[in-house]
């Protein structure tokens, strides 16, 4: 239960990373209100989740989640570079994560 809170905790901070660039500077109040809420989210489903995992182990997959989420998104919603460097460099974070979560 610890590692599926964990990955949706990931899945959050992928919202609010995104979010915040509808936020436009916090200035939208909509996007602000959703943004923070994802904030409030994730950061409350990592720490349920870091009750069962080690804290290093957790932060660095909740972190990985989120920076993979948040690149894949960024290439299909802002149309961000997707070369073959960093998707290999996404899929080294990938590796990462379940490398984590196999040792974890």
């Amino acid at each position: 239960m610890a590692w599926t809170l964990l990955i949706v905790a990931g899945l959050f901070e992928v919202a609010w990373a995104i979010g915040l660039k509808y936020t436009a500077g916090f200035t939208k109040l909509w996007p602000s209100v959703g943004t923070l809420a994802a904030m409030v989210i994730s950061v409350y489903l990592l720490a349920l989740a870091l009750k069962a995992i080690p804290v290093g182990t957790g932060y660095a997959v909740w972190t990985g989640v989120g920076a993979v989420g948040t690149a894949i998104l960024g290439i299909i919603l802002f149309g961000e570079a997707a070369s073959l460097a960093r998707l290999a460099c996404i899929g080294l974070i990938i590796s990462g994560i379940a490398g984590l979560k196999l040792v974890g």
